[in-house]
């Protein structure tokens, strides 16, 4: 099957369960598309097992896309760039602390949390795993990615503040934590020892050059836009941007994701005031915004094909995974919140919002697919259950965390704008 082929089936599929979704489930699209393509997955699963040519064709089709390569190497840099285009700068800089430590400390803790309370699952459940493997697991399922549940916190009518430290968050921890994976991926494939300075090398050159190499792109693509007064034109140098800088950080070895994020802020911000008319503008945005909504409804329509590919050895033992998860992400909120709350600068019910509202998606499937299955040879069977987890984790995560993030919020920002009742001697006193 050609590559066009491919994407063919790909797009009339989210053609079709967009359009079902919305004359029908009226889910949000990408939480919708998913629900359905899984439902449908499931569908071929059963009828395979009385006609099983039906079920090996539905596998052997999934089996040609390559999510981790469509993903990590296309699709991730143009979906973050058309978020960090409506990011504005001046609110993301009044909430840079929060930000920058949930999406660094906060991957790293609950990297670290994950790992080791995953070790200690699958050891007591008799499917013993190296604690590095547990530890790459924890690395891949920390970044949260709650691109389809933004609408539903608008919708909810969250402070701005809190929303913008959760768009904040997702933007730059898919770079860190791709990074921490990377690192953990090498020593868990035997190319490199566990060397924290090779890891802090790692970073530095992933992170922070791609940082660097992200700005200097936006900032020429930025110059470029000056000299233009012409729509289409600039829309295709930021669609040039997009496409040539994701592949130029992916030749350098660089976070192309850091990158992108970065170049999409100074478009978005620096860009749009300086050197964009309000037509390129309003032409613009609506451009991203199909560009990142289709790319969002193809990505949950591939997370859901892949159930056709697992196997249900490590399925009750995923469903313990959940909650583990869940006291990671709390515990890697909860605990940079409370340092940085003490003078109450966060909104109330912000730890339940962000540790709710960080739903796993994409990227999350994608570097588990991208663990090789033979290590030096060998057959690494961790690879079968970590992918497993990490399925289990993401469906639960867009399905039942997306579906009920917006009337949780509701109910959280209504309780804890609530007066605290007044005292028995306030009461006494008519004060």
């Amino acid at each position: 099957m050609t590559v066009f082929e491919m994407a063919a089936i790909l797009i009339v599929l989210a053609a079709v369960f967009s359009y079902l979704n919305y004359t029908l489930l009226k889910f949000p699209t990408a939480i919708g598309a998913t629900a359905l393509t899984l439902g449908s997955s499931l569908l071929l699963i059963l009828t395979g097992l009385a006609v099983p040519s039906i079920a090996q064709h539905a596998r052997s089709l999934v089996d040609q896309i390559n999510l981790q390569q469509t993903f990590l190497q296309g699709m991730l840099g143009f979906m973050l760039f058309a978020g960090a285009l409506h990011i504005n700068l001046s609110d993301l800089a009044a909430r840079k602390w929060p930000v920058a430590i949930l999406s660094t400390f906060g991957v790293i803790l609950s990297t670290m949390i994950v790992g080791l309370l995953t070790w200690i699952l699958l050891d007591v459940a008799g499917f013993p795993a190296r604690p590095i493997d547990c530890l790459l697991f924890g690395s891949l399922i920390s970044p949260t990615d709650p691109i389809a549940v933004m609408a539903i916190l608008r919708q909810a009518g969250v402070p701005k503040e809190m929303e913008v430290t959760v768009a904040g968050e997702s933007l730059f921890n898919d770079g860190v934590g791709m990074v921490v994976f990377l690192g953990l991926l090498e020593v868990a494939t035997g190319q490199a020892g566990f060397d924290i300075g090779h890891l802090v090398e790692l970073f530095l050159w992933e992170a922070v050059c791609g940082a660097v190499l992200g700005f200097a792109l936006g900032w020429v693509t930025y110059r470029l836009l000056r000299t233009v007064e012409n729509y289409q034109v600039e829309i295709l140098l930021t669609l040039g941007l997009v496409a040539g800088g994701y592949a130029l950080t992916n030749a350098l070895h660089m976070s192309g994701p850091i990158a992108m994020v970065v170049a999409g802020l100074l478009i978005g911000n620096q860009g749009r005031t300086y050197a964009m008319s309000e037509t390129t503008v309003e032409h613009l945005d609506d451009f991203w915004e199909l560009i990142d909504e289709m790319l969002n409804t193809v990505l949950f329509v591939l997370i859901g094909l892949e159930v056709l590919v697992l196997t249900g050895r490590y399925l009750l033992i995923s469903l313990l995974a959940i909650p583990i998860v869940m006291f990671a992400r709390l515990v890697s909120v909860a605990g940079p919140l409370a340092v940085m709350n003490r003078r109450g600068v966060f909104p109330r019910a912000t730890t339940w919002v962000l540790t709710w509202g960080g739903l796993r998606g994409g990227i999350s499937v994608a570097l588990a697919l991208s663990i090789p299955s033979q290590i030096q040879g060998q057959p690494n069977q961790e690879q079968e259950a970590i992918l497993t987890l990490t399925y289990v984790v993401v469906v639960f995560s867009i399905l039942v965390q997306g579906l009920s993030i917006g009337p949780l919020t509701r109910y959280w920002l209504a309780v804890r704008s609530k007066p605290a009742p007044a005292t028995r001697t306030e009461t006494l006193d008519g004060n």
